[in-house]
């Protein structure tokens, strides 16, 4: 079937380049074209009659707008991109109305999403070696482009060769999958929706591109976009780490297994590692990741959540669907040597109860482990200091976190509960999350391992100010 291929111009003060833009588009592609939709953003000239009288005549399918006020350039864009998918496109191409990006590219443009090898194409003026500076482009914008390219690729995880052209296709079925009614309406929505396809796992394609700069006015504060554009990537690897609210790290799933030796997860690995194979019980086992490792290790390992994720049979010897606000079901059976709770009875309401049907399940010697987060930690204490308290996507603020601990009244429970400490760690900061996503350069290593040495400094000192997350191995009285 031939997809519904439509062209999103967006033009604000383009009366004098519009009508050329338009008349570039080339003649073998225009009756494939199903519609042009040319938003007009409130403009202060007369690009809108001219674009009325144009399209009068125009054997392309024109559909001339002018928006009441000002959306903004992201806002033009996702009013435009609104309007495909509630029109029911396949692809929209966008187009600037001040005539910087050559309609006559628009074919190589489609062809990969067209041919299914990409959900976004983006036009880039640096992939034929110096064609950018032959185009006009100013020495100081190639030298900016180069270095935000170099630094949003580092963090993002991206391989790009240009983060900053606006020539752009996409799949419009993508697009609808995408939180884009949250992106900025300025200049660094483009950076945004980088973001957002490469978080969803989409690929993006380049195709080479011709550089023109004319007389056309620049709109952009190269300083701010500079300033927002960096703001953005910082945000989004701050988000696949556990800092923030999350809105750019939307696509994560299923609970991650920490694999650092120095997380928790990985003291789990090293303590049952020195133990001959038991039978142990993972309460909230997310997709079995954790309990697979366990298994590699001679451990039968029976798994229980709410959620039955991907692969998590095959991962364990048994899993069990069930929500443990109500208990531990009596299906998993008993005699297990090892309970394990990690990172789980901060998400139920009444961890007390959850470790007391533990205790009902475990054999003679058996013991529990369980790691919570410490909301003692910096972070937490600098949200509340500032006023800025709220749910993060992962880490200490998660948003699926019902109860908070500190070491003193994590412990004030056992000591309620009957509970006698074993053995217990303080767990630094899981610093692989840096590299999540990430480029993995040998900068990055650097830096993971500089500040990998401070958190450890910091929660040799003070624990309760410096630790991530607490891990305990606990036996019952």
């Amino acid at each position: 079937m031939e997809k519904k291929i439509g062209i999103l111009v967006v033009a604000y003060n383009a009366a004098a380049t519009l009508t050329q833009v338009l008349d570039r588009i080339p003649t073998d592609l225009r009756g494939q074209i199903h519609e042009v939709l040319v938003g007009d953003d409130h403009s202060q000239d007369s690009t809108y009659l001219i674009g009325l009288d144009y399209q009068a005549t125009s054997d392309l399918p024109i559909t001339m707008v002018r928006h009441p006020r000002n959306l903004g350039y992201g806002g033009n864009q996702k009013w435009g991109y609104q309007h495909a998918i509630d029109h029911g496109w396949d692809v929209v191409v966008l187009l600037h109305g001040d005539g910087q990006y050559a309609p006559e590219h628009l074919p190589a443009m489609i062809e990969p999403i067209r041919d299914a090898e990409a959900v976004a194409v983006f036009g880039s003026r640096i992939l034929q070696p110096g064609e950018a500076r032959r185009g006009g482009m100013p020495a100081y914008k190639y030298l900016g482009n180069r270095i935000l390219t170099t630094f949003q690729n580092a963090v993002v995880g991206t391989q790009l060769s240009e983060w900053h052209s606006g020539y752009r296709a996409y799949d419009v079925a993508a697009l609808a999958e995408l939180p884009l009614a949250g992106n900025s309406d300025g200049f660094d929505f483009d950076t945004e929706i980088i973001i957002q396809l490469h978080e969803a796992g989409h690929r993006i394609a380049e195709v080479p591109i011709p550089t023109y700069y004319g007389d056309e006015i620049c709109y952009v504060d190269g300083v701010k976009y500079a300033k927002d554009v960096t703001r953005d990537v910082l945000r989004y690897r701050a988000h696949k780490m556990g800092f923030g609210t999350g809105e750019m790290a939307f696509a994560s799933s299923a609970y991650e297994v920490k694999h650092g030796d120095e997380t928790s997860h990985g003291r789990i690995l090293g303590w049952l590692s020195r133990r001959e194979p038991c039978r142990v019980l993972d309460l909230g086992c997310s997709d079995g990741q954790l309990g697979a490792r366990l298994g590699a290790l001679g451990h039968e390992v029976v798994g229980v959540d709410l959620e039955e994720h991907k692969g998590v049979r095959e991962r364990l010897a048994d899993f069990v669907q069930a929500d443990l606000d109500q208990g531990v079901p009596d299906d998993v059976g008993d005699d297990y040597d090892v309970v394990l709770m990690a990172d789980v009875l901060e998400h139920v309401r009444r961890p007390e109860q959850l470790l007391d049907a533990a205790r009902a399940h475990l054999g003679a010697g058996g013991t529990v482990m369980a790691s919570v987060p410490n909301f003692g930690h910096w972070y937490p204490r600098a949200r509340v200091a500032v006023g800025r308290f709220d749910y993060d996507t992962r880490g200490i603020l998660d948003r699926g976190h019902v109860r908070f601990f500190t070491r003193r009244s994590f412990e004030a429970l056992l000591a309620r509960g009957r509970w006698d400490v074993q053995r217990f760690e303080s767990i630094g900061l899981p610093l692989e999350v840096v590299e999540r996503g990430g480029s993995g350069s040998p900068t990055g290593g650097r830096l993971q391992s500089f500040v990998g040495r401070l958190d450890r400094m910091g929660v040799a000192l003070r624990p309760q100010l410096f630790a991530y997350q607490f891990l305990y191995e606990l036996a019952g009285r």
